[in-house]
């Protein structure tokens, strides 16, 4: 048994924010699924949204979030959250993030859905940034463990205890996968950093890790999940054989990037007034549309237009890895499709991270705090992985600290190791297709029944599988995609209105009042 007082499941800026404050007066353990600059924190390129020039105000802030979540933004975190923007601004400066300046002041972007320049950013590589600057400072902290290669399996609750205590979240089980064995990590408080679950849909702009995690083991030990329903498909994903899901930033399109068609006709003045610099859901469906309407394949993005110089020096990353796959930003137009890039919904949480079971917090895209409301506004997720990781650090702070008991340890003395694992990959393989097919961006009450039916029967023979032999890394993620999976689905049946991510051909309008959605265990 591996004991500490904090126990943060996930290494991106969520849970790297919660344990740099908390290390001054705990003994805090991180655990990484793999390397630890494998996150979607490390992915995001745009930057991080925070009222920092004149003329920008909060209340201007907080009506571009709540414009882009269709108005079901719960309204007192959305001003929680924006009011301490330039707070988690200075605060990773103050780390040593290495944000872009002008003339001595922070230089600010603008991204869709913003009435301001705003973005913060680190040219077009920000989550790489802060990731690499916050694990130099985690890696050289003492009271800071910092492991890799160690998948969460389940967390630790009463049921797990010998003795009888309060309902109680007491620290997870974790599979090393370098030993292939599963280790106890008792602690008095847990924090669900795990990120989204990306990876249920056959293409997103997450990384492998993806895979929901923290939200199907905190619906297992009981907490309410919210607005599951809303899965945010990112509407430029580059579209190329060798491009493994490769973003290419809201920025592009924020600093003049064109959406053309093939034949270099502009579509989005068509859909919407915005035209580019709509929110993500509506450019998202404008896509959608285009491509059933002319069966294409992918539309283009074209910012030729701003010249070579520009382009080298506002997006490095996006010229230079598609250079390497021969594109040429600068003199074509870039091949994009829609792909899942964020999940809305999430574990129910109050404004210090707390869920339903006491010892248990939740910060970061894994969280539903009601700052995103029906579509997430471009470079507010990782200010709410900051603003949050502070705030449930300081309630850990805070908190009584409960005597830490000795939870049983895992027992696998039942189970056999599989004897093949093609069920694994088939089940994984089925399961995405028929998200992105039937619980995609456009539903209807009929798919949604499908997708129901077929991820009831893909649940049987995984619970059947988990039962009966040694837990592997593929096992567990298949496992908690299903739960997820379940978990959309439902909330879509639920939900009798388009809103938002939300678009159903069976329910066009849209209802009031606006209302989340949330699933009691």
């Amino acid at each position: 048994m591996q004991h500490c007082d904090v126990l943060i499941l996930g290494g991106g800026l969520a849970g790297l924010s919660t344990a740099l404050h908390l290390a001054e007066r705990f003994q805090v353990t991180v655990l990484a699924k793999r390397e630890l600059e494998v996150s979607s924190s490390q992915w995001a390129q745009g930057g991080i949204a925070a009222v920092l020039a004149d003329g920008d105000s909060f209340d201007a802030h907080v009506h571009d979030t709540l414009v882009a979540g269709a108005l079901l933004n719960d309204l007192p975190a959305t001003r929680f959250v924006v009011e301490h923007g330039p707070a988690a601004i200075a605060w990773l400066r103050e780390q040593g993030v290495p944000f872009d300046t002008e003339h001595g002041d922070l230089h600010l972007t603008r991204e869709g859905g913003h009435s301001q320049r705003r973005i913060a950013h680190v040219a077009d590589a920000t989550g790489a940034a802060i990731q690499r600057t916050l694990l130099a400072r985690a890696r050289a902290h003492p009271r800071i463990t910092l492991l890799e290669n160690h998948v969460a399996v389940d967390l630790i609750t009463d049921r797990h205890m010998d003795m009888v205590g309060p309902r109680r979240c007491w620290g997870a089980y974790a599979l090393n996968t370098s030993s292939n064995r599963v280790e106890t990590y008792p602690a008095a408080h847990t924090v669900l950093a795990t990120g989204g679950a990306g990876k249920v849909y056959r293409y997103t702009t997450n990384p492998d890790t993806a895979s929901g995690d923290g939200l199907a083991m905190a619906w297992r030990a009981g907490c309410r999940v919210a607005n599951m329903e809303f899965i945010q498909f990112h509407p430029t994903c580059l579209y190329h054989p060798k491009a493994k899901s490769f973003l290419i930033s809201e920025a592009l399109r924020g600093e003049g990037g064109l959406l053309k068609l093939p034949d270099g006709t502009r579509f989005m003045p068509a859909h919407d007034a915005r035209a580019e610099l709509a929110p993500r859901d509506v450019v998202a469906r404008a896509i959608d549309f285009e491509m059933k309407k002319h069966g294409l394949d992918c539309v283009y993005l074209d910012i030729t237009h701003k010249g070579e110089a520009f382009i080298r020096q506002h997006f490095p990353t996006i010229h230079r890895r598609c250079l390497d796959l021969g594109i040429d930003i600068a003199r074509e137009p870039i091949p994009v499709v829609p792909a899942v890039h964020f999940t809305c919904g999430g574990v129910l949480t109050d404004l210090a991270g707390r869920t339903d079971l006491p010892g248990l917090y939740a910060v970061g895209e894994v969280a539903y705090t009601g700052l995103h409301g029906a579509n997430r506004l471009a470079s507010n997720s990782l200010l709410e992985c900051v603003v949050f990781g502070t705030a449930a650090a300081q309630a850990i702070g805070e908190a009584e600290q409960p005597p830490l008991l000795a939870p049983r340890p895992w027992d696998e003395s039942r189970v056999s190791d599989a004897d093949e694992l093609v069920v694994i990959a088939h089940n994984w393989d089925e399961l995405r297709r028929l998200m992105w097919n039937y619980v995609g961006i456009v539903r209807t009450d009929k798919r949604l029944e499908r997708a129901a039916h077929r991820i009831d029967l893909l649940q049987s023979e995984v619970d059947e599988f988990y039962a009966n032999f040694r837990v592997t890394r593929d096992l567990l993620e298949l496992r908690n995609l299903l739960q997820v999976a379940e978990l959309i689905v439902r909330s879509a049946q639920l939900r009798h209105e388009s809103r938002g991510l939300h678009y159903s051909l069976d329910w066009p309008q849209t209802a009031a009042p606006a209302a989340p959605t949330i699933l009691v265990p």
